[in-house]
């Protein structure tokens, strides 16, 4: 029995020896894959809570990304593989990036652009299948979007030309859905309603030399312009995007406009666009000026609000904001931004706007499963929006050793909004208030 006992404690250990060699040599040939063949696998996760004393129905009124009041939200848990392109010598290459995004955030970055009705004449639309019902109807915040999924080539064509086909974040504006490509937990009104979020189609940029870099594309899948589109619905309208950036010599200024033009839907010849300009200039080494400004048009949209009672017009949004940032240490930044937004016809700004995205046709009817569609609010209105913050490092600066937390970002904000109807009676969407003050403290942690 001593005998039996020694075997089996020989052949258990041999076993559990091979087994873990097995796994270290199968990581770390995988490992070394990843590495020659120049893969990237990583992500981020964001998540925070707001404290909105004059709010009790759940929402930051038209506040979009951080738009749960008074509770705590996991709002992006993103992972990409990516494989990035080497944009410069004499050499093709290839690569491409696919994007899956769990959390809140995710209803604001699927492909929405085929509404869940027409734009222009209200006949119900069927709703692309790309993204928009992958899981977590029944948890009325919580949802899967896959934001980009593209390949991408270099050609060495004179100083070099890039392309992408796919599905990818727009080029456009100065603010994105990404967490770790943002200041401030909450996004501006421009980037939630004033300009689009991805496209599906090509896009080619080309540098001209080191100051000039051009882009343009053309986009289709969409029922709003290019605006947000999908695989499988509306792959008949093609709309096109183009813009430049200017950059100076010592790369302290730059200067982009782009913008995107073309027919509303397959169904509708009437014109969809905008434009958008970032200046940025970096005033010292440790501070950072930007001003954005849109400006958005959709040609014969079909209105219902307080204003216009089922009237086909033309509609109209446009918007400025300023950015101020400053470096107050290494690990410790302030930032303030201010906003004008105007939705002149009452076309771009719904509140909340989740339960209006949410939007989908079910036995005939209109249901979001986000919300009361009754509760939705809109108007011709300007909306004003100063928000302060800070972004800490939290674990450089307690110099905490644990790799998994080394890049953690902290990030409380403060924020003020307020809004003024345009020709009609008194608007108030924030929870039947006509501004609000929200407290907000979000963590960012990319891995």
């Amino acid at each position: 029995m001593r005998y039996q006992k020694w075997l089996f404690l020989a052949i258990t250990s041999s076993v559990l020896f091979f087994d873990t060699y097995s796994v270290t040599l199968y990581a770390d040939n995988l490992k070394n894959f990843f590495k020659h063949s120049r893969l990237e696998l990583g992500g981020w996760i964001n998540g925070g809570a707001t404290f909105n004393p004059s709010q009790t129905g759940g929402y930051n009124g038209p506040v979009i990304f951080a738009d749960q009041a008074n509770k705590f939200q996991l709002n992006q848990f993103n992972v990409f593989l990516q494989r990035s392109v080497v944009s410069t010598g004499k050499t093709w290459e290839f690569g491409g990036r696919v994007d899956f995004m769990f959390g809140t955030d995710a209803i604001f970055t699927q492909a929405f652009g085929v509404p869940t009705y027409d734009v222009n004449s209200g006949e119900p639309l069927s709703r692309s299948n790309w993204d928009l019902n992958l899981c977590c109807s029944s948890s009325r915040t919580y949802g899967i979007a896959l934001p980009q999924t593209y390949i991408e080539a270099y050609a060495p064509i004179g100083n070099g030309l890039n392309v992408k086909l796919g599905h990818f974040y727009t080029p456009t504006g100065f603010e994105t859905v990404p967490a770790p490509d943002n200041f401030f937990y909450t996004r501006a009104y421009t980037l939630n309603v004033g300009e689009p979020f991805t496209h599906t189609g090509l896009l080619a940029n080309y540098t001209v030399n080191k100051n000039w870099l051009v882009l343009g594309g053309a986009l289709t899948g969409s029922a709003t312009g290019g605006w947000d589109a999908g695989w499988d619905k509306q792959l008949g309208n093609w709309d096109g995007l183009a813009g430049f950036t200017w950059t100076s010599d010592n790369r302290a200024t730059s200067f982009h406009f782009s913008g995107t033009y073309g027919e509303t839907s397959t169904s509708s010849s009437e014109p969809w666009g905008f434009y958008n300009i970032v200046f940025k200039h970096r005033i010292t080494p440790k501070m950072l000026l930007v001003l954005h400004h849109v400006y958005g048009f959709a040609g014969g949209v079909l209105l219902n609000n307080p204003k216009y009672n089922n009237v086909i017009k033309d509609a109209e949004w446009m918007s400025f904001i300023t950015h101020l940032y400053y470096d107050l240490t290494d690990n410790l930044s302030v930032g303030l931004r201010g906003e004008w937004f105007r939705d002149s016809d009452g076309f771009r700004n719904p509140s909340p706007f989740r339960v209006a995205a949410a939007t989908n046709i079910v036995n005939g009817a209109a249901t979001s499963f986000a919300g009361n569609l009754n509760n939705v609010t809109i108007t011709p209105a300007d909306y004003y929006a100063l928000t302060v913050g800070l972004n800490w490092k939290a674990a450089k600066t307690l110099k905490l050793k644990w790799n998994a937390i080394r890049k953690l970002n902290l990030r409380p904000n403060i924020r003020y909004d307020t809004v003024d109807a345009l020709h009609t009676a008194s608007y108030r969407p924030f929870a039947g208030n006509k501004d609000q003050i929200i407290f907000s403290l979000d963590f960012l942690l990319p891995f």
